[in-house]
């Protein structure tokens, strides 16, 4: 066992955030790191010690393994926090900043090796007898020969690159004669997105819920669950939407899935926190999909409605302490919702937006959470993810969370930047949404539901106050206006 006295953040934004709150209410010190275009961005001065990356492509700032590893060494940081994305599921980076005797807040190298590729993951389920989606995992990527598997199996069939995520190296044929042509484009996507073109071949699943469990571990064989979060709603197979417990689950069904998760991270040996992802079929039947080996970006809703600080978890494991918990005393209350804000316009295709963000705002209602890396003055640009803030809610019901959450997005304008607020707002205020007809294909679906309509004179008169606002604070205050004209700190937003 180790103690950990300062950690380093090899991140950005909310989630570097994040790891401070957590790391403050524990006593540990924290180290953050900034690219040169950063420097106004609240990460790069919230930290006790900050560092400055340089300018340059990613592989020369957040994927600089040893730019990082350097950066902690002179701070003198005892652990790393990889937070998600970059270098989090990176088994070369864990190796590397363990061989400098420097703890990493994440699972061994092993696992994510395993877990990290779709293919090997799924042998290694076989294996544990965990329930697959009928499908070809194998070694064979001869053309006719997957032809051949994919009839076996049946159209329609997804073809699926084996490393990677986030829906890139992904194609759904629904008959014989369009798969050659499938297959060959989701190679060619593969190759260049994770310079791997391997594929698997899955029967696709037509009306399909996404359902992941959270489950952590610790050196000392104690594998937990955290229960599910459920993520069906999704653009471009990324999420947008996700809310615990999942209407989806009777309370047999629910005690199934997670009990095969803890089964997994126990098959594994896994330490840390995880995420086991399940694919849900219309007659309750669910199939491991994979594992993301790192915390998630929804792990907010889980601690909603656990009550349980899951940063707090990771850090505890990592320094080799045991997780004084059972499962008997985990338990579920209320109900969590969590929406992703992007910067991006849903009415032009999800096309990125950039500019500068004039106000944030802030959610006034008790039991709502917003994380954002961003403030008022902030710019967005597309070096970045555009993903802006997670906003999330908890109610005593889901109706009362998704109540609270529609009302607070109206309190987070993000003026200055065109966002994905108001589409939010339309698949929230949806009649399937309220009745949980959640499936992955929800916003194709529904997507004349969720074209904008014209604006009210309410929301007219709204956006133009707000316009108003945003003026008046670059502005200086002339003599002769009273404190009511020349202020603008006074704003309900």
């Amino acid at each position: 066992m180790r103690e950990i006295k300062k950690i380093l953040i090899a991140n950005r934004g909310e989630i570097a955030l994040r790891v401070i709150k957590t790391a403050k209410e524990m006593g540990i010190k924290t180290v953050t790191i900034y690219t040169e275009k950063e420097k106004s961005y609240p990460h790069s001065y919230m930290g006790d010690e900050s560092y400055c990356l340089g300018e340059g492509a990613l592989s020369e700032t957040y994927l600089n393994q040893a730019k990082i590893i350097d950066i902690a060494k002179k701070s003198g940081a005892d652990a790393i926090h990889p937070g998600y994305g970059f270098l989090s599921e990176n088994g070369t980076f864990a190796d590397r900043v363990i061989s400098e005797g420097i703890i990493f807040i994440g699972p061994r190298s092993e696992s994510m090796l395993i877990m990290g590729d779709k293919k090997t993951s799924k042998q290694k389920m076989e294996e544990l007898g965990i329930p697959l989606i009928p499908g070809y995992h194998g070694d064979n990527q001869e053309e006719n020969f997957l032809r051949e598997q994919a009839v076996k199996i049946g159209f329609p069939v997804l073809v699926k690159a084996s490393a990677g995520g986030g829906g890139k190296g992904m194609r759904v044929v629904w008959k014989e004669e369009e798969f050659l042509e499938g297959l060959q484009s989701a190679m060619r996507e593969a190759k260049n997105a994770f310079g791997d073109d391997t594929v698997l071949i899955e029967k696709y699943i037509t009306n399909p819920r996404h359902i992941e469990v959270q489950v952590m571990s610790d050196s000392h064989g104690n594998h937990l669950h955290f229960f599910e979060r459920e993520c069906s709603i999704q653009r471009r197979h990324q999420k947008i939407v996700e809310e615990t417990p999942s209407v989806a689950l009777s309370d047999e069904l629910r005690k199934e899935i997670t009990e095969s998760a803890v089964a997994i991270s126990s098959g594994i040996d896994y330490l840390g926190a995880g995420t086991i992802e399940y694919i849900l079929d219309d007659d309750g039947r669910f199939y491991f999909l994979e594992m993301n080996t790192r915390l998630q970006v929804e792990h907010p809703v889980t601690e909603m409605v656990t009550g349980v600080d899951l940063v707090r978890m990771q850090i505890i494991a990592a320094s080799g302490q045991r997780i004084e918990m059972k499962q008997s005393e985990i338990q579920q209350k209320g109900h969590a919702i969590e929406v992703r804000l992007y910067s991006e316009d849903p009415d032009n295709n999800f096309l990125p937006a950039t500019g500068k963000i004039s106000c944030v705002g802030y959610p006034l209602l008790n039991g709502v959470r917003l994380d954002s890396g961003y403030v008022d003055g902030n710019e967005v640009t597309v070096n970045f993810d555009p993903m802006l803030a997670k906003l999330i809610a908890w109610g005593e019901s889901r109706e009362s969370a998704t109540e609270k959450i529609l009302n607070s997005l109206d309190d987070i304008p993000f003026l200055g930047v065109k966002t994905n607020r108001d589409y939010l707002k339309r698949i929230l205020s949806t009649e399937e949404f309220a009745k949980g007809i959640t499936y992955t294909h929800f916003v194709e679906t529904f997507k004349d539901k969720l074209l904008k309509k014209d604006e009210t004179e309410h929301q007219i008169a709204m956006a133009i106050a707000a316009f108003l606002i945003n003026e008046r604070k670059q502005k200086p205050a002339q003599s002769g206006q009273s404190v009511w004209q020349s202020s603008f700190g006074f704003r309900n937003v």
